[in-house]
């Protein structure tokens, strides 16, 4: 039987024992009454001087019997009245309960103390909710005000390379080394411009499609030394250096495209943020069940506002525009999402000008 089938039997319970129980007082005061009646009018025969009273008095010890069972019915049909409206009572109060689930404004709900497992579902229920409406809102605040910054941005790189292009075009005798300079220049913008089509291209995956896992033995340690390699143009870009401290194998039964796109981004993100001419560091191990990845890098410190904001969709550490630093602010949203996938955890913590991220993934159990 489940929690919540166990909470409506033990209400249902508990209003029939109070039922029984009315039921019981009735008859006990009904009783009652009647005894302490014919004991007092024992004792005290002044109503016998007054004839109405002795009138009515009479008739009641005749038809005593007849007037206790009206009596029983009577609280009978009072109890039964009352304890059939109650769980009205209760549908009526949980259905404006539910009216207020997504109310933003106003006090938590109250329901009647023999409801109050079920209040304090509801108002978690309702807490969730508004978190959740509210975390959707603030993401599709960022994807949109993301979207009109990508877009802005588009224009630039664009009428550069329109510009510089037009003017190789139209100036044949330009000297080699300005020709080169303006190719050169031309390159870039066109880069930039990749890196801005290849964001909207994320944000459209990232929004329309659903992760999932083609699972398949690999080597951690061969994955990691190819995406450094692949790297190292970016790298040297920034007078990094990569320096990896992994065992000679660090087989894991997993999805090899997809942990090499965390990978990735997390290694870019390294790119992105390491002061230049420093080291990042990568290292593994096998704890126990779990294989345990270390990205380390030296960067300016993350507050702690933004390491709890860290793994959101479309955030970004640089929300500068003309920043070239970070992309759609999705490559950690995604990592996230990959490695949970398989059953892991990552986390990231920054001080001292140190930023780390951990990656633990647990090992399939056979």
């Amino acid at each position: 039987m489940n929690k919540k089938a166990a909470y409506t039997g033990t209400l249902s319970r508990r209003l029939l024992l109070r039922y029984g129980l009315s039921l019981l007082a009735v008859v006990g005061a009904v009783l009652f009454l009647a005894g302490g009646s014919i004991f007092f009018l024992g004792a005290f025969g002044f109503w016998r001087r007054i004839p109405l009273l002795n009138f009515l008095v009479s008739w009641c010890q005749a038809y005593i019997l007849l007037l206790i069972i009206l009596l029983i019915l009577s609280g009978w049909a009072a109890c039964t009245i009352y304890f059939f409206r109650l769980p009205l009572k209760y549908l009526d109060s949980m259905v404006d309960a539910a009216e207020r689930l997504a109310c933003s404004a106003g006090e938590t709900i109250q329901l009647p103390a023999e409801l109050s497992e079920a209040q304090e579902h509801l108002n978690a229920a309702r807490k969730k909710t508004l978190q959740n409406a509210r975390a959707a809102r603030e993401a599709e605040q960022r994807k949109n005000d993301l979207v009109v910054y990508l877009a802005h941005d588009l224009k630039t790189p664009l009428t550069s390379v329109i510009g510089y292009l037009t003017l190789l075009r139209d100036e044949p005798q330009l000297p080699p080394e300005l020709r080169e300079r303006y190719t050169g220049i031309a390159l870039e913008k066109a880069e930039r411009l990749e890196d801005l089509v290849n964001d909207f291209f994320d944000i459209t995956r990232f929004s329309l499609t659903h992760l999932e896992l083609e699972k398949q033995p690999t080597d951690l340690t061969r994955m990691l030394e190819q995406v450094c390699c692949e790297f190292q143009p970016m790298l040297a870009e920034r007078g990094l250096k990569c320096e990896l401290q992994l065992p000679q194998k660090l087989p894991f039964v997993g999805d090899p495209d997809k942990l090499a796109r965390v990978f990735d981004n997390l290694l870019r993100n390294a790119c992105h943020y390491s002061f230049e001419d420093t080291t990042v560091h990568i290292s593994g191990r096998e704890d126990g069940g779990d294989v345990v990845l270390t990205f380390t890098n030296a960067g300016r410190t993350i507050s702690k506002e933004k390491l709890t904001r860290i793994f959101d969709q479309f955030f970004r550490l640089d929300s500068s525009r003309a920043s070239r630093t970070g992309g759609a602010g999705l490559g950690l949203a995604i990592a996230k999402e990959i490695v949970e996938l398989h059953r892991g955890t990552i986390q990231a913590w920054s001080e001292k000008e140190r930023i780390v991220f951990i990656v633990t993934l647990p090992q399939e159990t056979p």
